[in-house]
């Protein structure tokens, strides 16, 4: 049977890198995001807001999917106060969630959540063990919650979790990382190697293919952590990215004075100075380690098709071209 897929959030960074994926598996691929893609998408593309729900379900039913992946969000972590920023977390998914109810031809469904439903470093006993310390995290919370009242209709469906993702069409957060490092601004907090399940997007996005694909047993109601299974060393990533980039060895600097840094940026954030890169939040998020269990992910994707070195080589040579 060919399959037709629709994806949602297709023209972010997951959504580009797999509709352009799958489309070059020969695939049917229906993107929908409420953003023009890149000029050189390969697949076919509706713009579409998930919060408008009248041209939500138009276009879902006009599409006639077997199988959707839902990526679309909000997923920055500005929202302070309201909740109710983060409206594509629970109502956008609350919307999608009812449409694939009422449509005959959808068979599977992969709802993208976060590692942030609990606060970094905490390592949940059950996929109902949510611990978040952000709105954003809280909004992905009713992201799973709305996504389980599936449960019982046709179709089959799965929770994925995300962690960091970095690579070729990152964002600028972590292009900011790698372009400290070339600029010789960026230093080794203690002599800790920090290890954290981060993923590669081609690796990502083959997790992705692999849960598409995957018997009805494997995924029906089950949550899955996305990650490389080897979590990677903090410390021996950035040495990497400075060993292709050219870059001056990283220094390392010891972790009380930076302390004393992270506070002065706390300071200078209640004064007003919002944009101040470097904070105790931020400190916290570099110094807390988290690796998470990957065996059931890995029991049903298999072996990942990029290596961490690989990753690094093509990260940096996409940068390089984008100078």
């Amino acid at each position: 049977m060919q399959h037709r897929i629709l994806i949602t959030g297709s023209s972010g960074f997951i959504g580009s890198h797999l509709s352009s994926y799958l489309a070059n598996q020969g695939l049917s691929i229906l993107g929908i995001d409420k953003n023009e893609p890149s000029s050189d998408s390969n697949y076919l593309f509706q713009q579409c807001n998930i919060l408008d729900k009248v041209h939500l379900e138009r276009t879902i039913l006009n599409y006639e999917p077997t199988i959707i992946i839902h990526l679309a969000a909000r997923i920055d972590l500005d929202e302070k106060h309201n909740i109710e920023g983060y409206a594509a977390n629970i109502e956008g998914v609350r919307n999608v969630v009812e449409i694939v109810s009422e449509c005959p031809t959808v068979q599977r469904c992969i709802f993208t959540s976060s590692q942030l439903v609990c606060r970094v470093g905490y390592i949940p006993h059950t996929d109902e063990d949510y611990q978040p310390n952000t709105l954003y995290g809280e909004s992905k919370v009713f992201t799973e919650k709305i996504v389980k009242q599936l449960d019982g209709e046709k179709v089959e469906w799965c929770i994925v979790r995300p962690t960091t993702v970095w690579g070729p069409g990152m964002s600028l957060h972590y292009q900011r990382f790698f372009g400290m490092i070339e600029k010789n601004r960026y230093f080794h907090i203690g002599n800790r190697s920090l290890f954290k399940s981060y993923s590669y997007i081609g690796n990502i996005v083959y997790q992705y293919f692999m849960l598409m694909q995957a018997n009805s047993e494997q995924i029906h109601r089950q949550t899955f952590y996305l990650a490389d299974y080897v979590p990677l060393s903090l410390r021996d990533w950035a040495n990497a990215i400075q060993e292709k980039l050219n870059a001056r060895p990283i220094p390392t600097y010891p972790q009380s004075l930076v302390k004393i840094a992270a506070h002065f940026g706390d300071m200078l954030n209640f004064l007003g100075w919002k944009s101040f890169p470097f904070n105790s939040f931020r400190l916290n998020n570099i110094l807390t380690e988290y690796v998470f269990d990957l065996t059931k992910t890995e029991k049903v994707c298999g072996p990942l098709p990029y290596s961490f070195d690989e990753g690094v080589v093509k990260t940096v040579s996409w940068l390089q071209k984008k100078k």
